[in-house]
């Protein structure tokens, strides 16, 4: 999808953006047992915190990590939508248990049982929640902003 470095940047900070936001709603949920307006706006509180420390890993570490495991699976020959698929669920299956670790630090009391805890609530959701709303998602708009001719 982004083919230069300010479009690799802008792509991320939707993506990190939007998946943050998500996921927080749903761990604001899990803490609260409910789901109401409440919960939504709740998310914003921790999303400024979280935002930029998804986008910081996402954007130097995690993604050129993901990219290379990935194509210890895929081929560059292989379909475009699948090697996105495999990026897609390699960056969550690192993003997750991190930044389960530094939400458990920062809003939780710290310890292994709850970052484990944390983590194995965390990831049934973030891949399903990649791979079906946020990544399309993100790359539709992605893709408004930048149209190809």
């Amino acid at each position: 999808m982004p083919k230069t470095k300010f479009e690799n940047v802008i792509f991320t900070l939707i993506m990190a953006c939007i998946m943050v936001y998500g996921m927080i709603v749903y761990n604001v949920a899990l803490a609260t047992n409910t789901v109401t307006g409440e919960t939504f706006l709740a998310a914003f509180h921790e999303l400024p915190i979280m935002w930029p420390i998804a986008f910081i890993l996402e954007f130097f570490i995690v993604g050129k990590l993901a990219g290379k495991l990935a194509f210890k699976v895929m081929k560059p020959t292989d379909r475009k939508e699948f090697i996105t698929y495999a990026i897609s669920i390699c960056i969550c299956c690192i993003m997750c248990p991190v930044m389960s670790l530094i939400a458990t630090f920062l809003f939780k009391t710290p310890s292994f049982g709850t970052w484990i805890k944390t983590w194995a609530l965390n990831f049934p959701m973030a891949i399903c929640y990649q791979m079906f709303y946020c990544g399309p998602l993100v790359r539709l708009i992605f893709r408004s902003i930048f149209r190809r001719r």
